[in-house]
Order: C-alpha cells, then sequence, then structure tokens
C-alpha cells in the first residue's frame, strides 16, 4: 500500500533527536510555555523574516487571536474564500463578524484579487488570503488594494510554512500571519500546535495576553483572554523539526516537479502556482471531472489518496446561515467537486511516486468502461 502521508517514516529520520528533545521536557516539569516554546518561537520568527512568532495551541486559535488582535469585533467583515479548511471561516465566527467569500484563481485555488474590491463594504475590517496547498496567494495585489481601502491583511498560511512569494517566505508578507502546526502538515507537532507570525508590537503583546488567559502577569488579567497556551513538549518537537524543515521542502518540490513532468499527458490538470511563488507543496492536488472514479482506481492499485476540500465552507451547512448558494463561486466549486490530493511527504520513495503516476496514466489512457470494469474487477 502506497501511503498518502508517512509520518512514522519522519520519525524515523529523527528519532534520536526527538526522544531527547522529549525527555527533556519531560525531565524538566515545565510542560506549558517556558523555555522551549520561547525558543521555537525566536527560531521560527527567524525562519519567517519576521520579528515576533507567538505559539499557540492550534491553527484556529492562532486565527481567531490574530483576528482579535486586529481589532476583529461583532459586525464586521472579512474578506476571504471559500475553498479553504472550515477553519478559516470558523475562526472569524468566533469574533462575531462575518465571512464575505469571494472566488478564486482558477489555477492556482488562491483568492483572486480581482474580485476583491467589489465585496468591500464600510464594514469590512480585515482581507484574509488563504496559501491554499502550500502555494502563496497574489499578496501584492491584495495589500496594495488592502491599503488603498485602509484594512488589514492577514495570512492564512496554515498549509504554507517555507512557502514562498518574490523571495519571502509565507508568514512575512503581510501584517500578521497565521500557522497551523497539526501533524501531518509540513512543520508539525505531535499534536495540535499553531503561531502567529507578525513584526507589529502591540500585536505580538496582545496575543501574547490573549493566549494566557489575559494575563499581563501572572494572576493580573488584564482582559477576558483564553487557554491557547502551547504546550511545552510541543514547542521542542518543533524545535527539532525545523532544523529540517527546509530539507523537507527540497524533497517535496522535487518530488512535485517530477509529479508535474509525468503527468502532463495524463487526463487531468494540474495546479498553477502563481509566477514569482515557489510552493511548500503541503499538498499536490490534480483535478479531474473523474475524480470518484480515479479515486477509487488509485484505491484499488493500492494508493491512497485524499479531497482537500470535498464541500466549499459557503455551501457547508453549518455555514446555511451566511445565505449563500450553489453557483455563487462556480470556480470554487467545481475545484472542490474535481480536487484529489496524491500522496506527497519528504521521505516518499522515487518508486512509489513513479507507481502513482503510472496508475493515474493508465487509467487516463484506459476508455471510461474500461476503468469502471477494472475497478469492478478490484472490489
Amino acid at each position: 500500500m502506497i501511503p498518502y502521508l508517512d509520518l512514522r517514516a519522519q520519525y524515523l529520520t529523527i528519532k534520536d533527536e526527538i526522544d531527547t528533545a522529549i525527555k527533556d521536557v519531560v525531565e524538566s516539569c515545565h510542560f506549558v510555555l517556558g523555555e522551549q516554546v520561547e525558543a521555537f518561537e525566536s527560531e521560527f520568527a527567524k525562519f519567517c523574516g519576521t520579528e515576533y512568532a507567538l505559539g499557540v495551541n492550534s491553527g484556529t486559535s492562532a486565527l481567531h487571536l490574530a483576528l482579535l488582535a486586529a481589532g476583529v469585533k461583532a459586525g464586521d467583515e472579512v474578506i476571504t474564500v471559500s475553498d479553504t479548511f472550515v477553519a478559516t471561516a470558523a475562526a472569524i465566527c468566533y469574533t462575531g463578524a462575518i465571512p464575505v467569500f469571494v472566488e478564486i484563481d482558477p489555477g492556482s485555488c488562491t483568492m483572486d484579487p480581482a474580485k476583491i474590491e467589489a465585496a468591500i463594504t464600510p464594514r469590512t475590517k480585515v482581507i484574509m488570503p488563504v496559501h491554499l496547498y502550500g502555494g502563496c496567494a497574489d499578496m501584492d495585489s491584495i495589500n496594495e488594494i488592502a491599503a488603498r481601502h485602509n484594512l488589514i491583511v492577514i495570512e492564512d498560511a496554515a498549509q504554507a510554512h517555507g512557502a514562498e512569494y518574490r523571495g519571502r517566505r509565507a508568514g512575512g508578507l503581510s501584517s500578521i500571519a497565521c500557522f497551523s502546526f497539526y501533524p501531518g502538515k509540513n512543520l508539525g507537532a505531535f499534536g495540535e500546535g499553531g503561531a502567529i507570525t507578525t513584526n507589529n508590537p502591540d500585536y505580538a503583546k496582545r496575543i501574547q495576553r490573549l493566549r494566557d488567559h489575559g494575563q499581563s502577569h501572572k494572576y493580573y488579567h488584564d482582559e477576558v483572554g483564553y487557554n491557547y497556551r502551547m504546550e511545552a513538549i510541543q514547542g521542542a518537537v518543533l524545535r527539532v523539526k525545523l532544523r529540517h524543515l527546509e530539507d523537507w521542502t527540497v524533497a517535496r518540490r522535487r518530488h512535485a516537479s517530477s509529479y508535474q513532468a509525468s503527468l502532463r499527458v495524463a487526463d487531468v490538470r494540474l495546479l498553477e502556482p502563481l509566477a514569482n511563488t515557489q510552493p511548500a507543496w503541503h499538498i499536490f492536488p490534480v483535478f479531474t471531472p473523474k475524480r470518484d472514479a480515479l479515486m477509487e482506481y488509485l484505491k484499488n492499485r493500492g494508493i491512497s489518496t485524499g479531497i482537500h476540500y470535498p464541500i466549499p465552507v459557503h455551501l457547508q451547512r453549518g455555514f446555511a446561515h451566511l445565505g449563500y448558494r450553489e453557483g455563487d463561486f462556480p470556480l470554487t466549486e467545481q475545484a472542490c467537486n474535481e480536487v484529489l490530493s496524491l500522496p506527497m511527504y519528504a521521505e516518499m520513495p522515487q518508486q512509489h511516486l513513479d507507481e502513482v503516476v503510472a496508475a493515474i496514466c493508465d487509467f487516463s489512457a484506459a476508455p471510461a468502461d474500461a476503468a469502471a470494469e477494472a475497478i469492478r474487477a478490484h472490489s
């Protein structure tokens, strides 16, 4: 079986470092925030090219606190995209603000800047582009629009650790940015984790306070805050992994280049990252109207895949109150109906990649009835 992701393979390459880091935390008996988290924050800020990084307990919490630090409140509007993990919109709702969706650029599956200004109203406070699949959005255009309308830009960089835009890394491309360290991410914790990066000292100070019950110092609570603190073990694990992230990103880019070169002859559409970007390739998606059949075909060939994401946020039942309908964002809906995520992780053997490519090419070359028969034969 070819896995979609193999976290054990990653762990085995850094086992001694990880085991030592965890042992050190256990022996210190300092389990929440503390030296390991502070050290990781400093190292991650340097990696992203920012003055500050603040560790929290999840990417969702990072988004929530970034919005609060930016002054978002009930009744405000935040412009974002619907082709994203649901946390993007959920965090907006946590503040009492309203997610306002705009269409994507179909090639990159990131926010289309040409659609933003029509969505701006007097209640708009923030523009939140998503660096989906690990490829950066068109940040120059988005920042220019935001500056013209006196809006704040918050990057949802949950999938973009190490992604680059015009030679600068995600996390340092706007006023404030948010990362997830969910275990399957390019930089993944051994559990949940997240971070906010910024160059703004006021944002950093407020986020530091809000993540720790609103404390300015112990037992002095300046406002109502949250228990969004990063655990020390996650900080220690992330410090180890951060030292390897650049090499892992090189490997992912090598795998992506191999997929791109080999799949151009297949009957699938490939992602088209924007010019002047270097994706981190958290996900390698392909698109086809035959998505479900291809997914089943690959499963029967022993190949695991994923779908990121099958239903856009504006059509999720939990967000029906926003009033969107099917057909409101046809490019977003098409992407969600057609996307299939192929196996992608730094340690993936070339043989596995070659087998994935061969299976997709076989599916593409086979007549529709033959492909269906092959699926039935393996079922």
